[in-house]
């Protein structure tokens, strides 16, 4: 048992041990930018106004029972009205108070919110396939680049599947969260780690959820190659790096 101890001891609360620390926000240093800085040059596109219209499903008795991680997909593609709903059922900000904490539709430890949201786009009307990036604040989507053989990367990415290999490159849409630790950090020290991981746990609940209500499905992915997801979204892998994905997709 003692090689688990260590990780078991992680999922405990350490209050005490967070109350003998002075964190970076009790120094009186800066707090981090609460969304990733982009240049006046970036492809910046407008996404629709999120309507409750585009709901198909919308009694949440029937979405939770009904949720299950889908692995298999249509060639059907996603709206760009439904692309618009899950990112702001994900990440969507819908107030600001006046402390400038962004209030959104997933809790976070602290209202840090540490994620950044990443979509390898391989069916979606409207809109060309490559790798782009959510700007919550503005709603709106950031081009980044064109991926040639898009499918065959994400398979790339995904390999090793244990249930059904190969499906992630069959989804309509991949999402991409990464982590910027320092914005949790900042708040809460060595303790924000598992708050982050809570955290991305409630993100990915709104997606399955909101998946549902599209007639679309959702499956968490855990397994996937670190190096090459970092590398290829130009992340350092320490001050910002992956930590899950998740394929979207019309249920067959």
């Amino acid at each position: 048992m003692g090689r688990y101890e260590e990780q078991r001891n992680f999922l405990k609360s350490n209050l005490g041990e967070f109350k003998k620390i002075k964190t970076d926000k009790m120094k009186g240093l800066p707090q981090p930018p609460i969304v990733k800085p982009y240049t006046s040059f970036s492809n910046i596109i407008d996404l629709p106004k999120v309507s409750e219209n585009t709901i198909k499903n919308e009694n949440i008795y029937k979405c939770i029972k009904e949720r299950r991680s889908t692995r298999f997909y249509s060639n059907e593609s996603i709206t760009l009205e439904e692309l618009s709903y899950l990112l702001w059922a994900t990440q969507g900000i819908t107030d600001t108070n006046k402390s400038g904490i962004t209030l959104r539709t997933v809790p976070a430890s602290g209202a840090t919110h540490s994620f950044e949201t990443y979509l390898f786009i391989m069916r979606v009307e409207g809109i060309q396939n490559g790798v782009y990036r959510y700007i919550p604040d503005q709603h709106k989507l950031l081009f980044m680049f064109e991926l040639n053989n898009i499918e065959e990367k994400v398979d790339e990415i995904t390999l090793e599947q244990p249930f059904v290999p190969n499906f992630a490159k069959k989804a309509a849409v991949l999402f991409a969260w990464t982590t910027i630790p320092y914005r949790s950090e900042w708040k809460f020290d060595i303790t924000a780690h598992k708050k982050i991981l809570i955290d991305i746990g409630h993100v990915c609940q709104n997606l399955y959820l909101a998946s549902e209500s599209i007639n679309a499905g959702a499956c968490a992915i855990g397994i996937y190659d670190q190096k090459m997801m970092d590398e290829l979204l130009e992340l350092d892998g320490d001050e910002e790096f992956v930590i899950y994905l998740a394929a979207v997709g019309k249920k067959i």
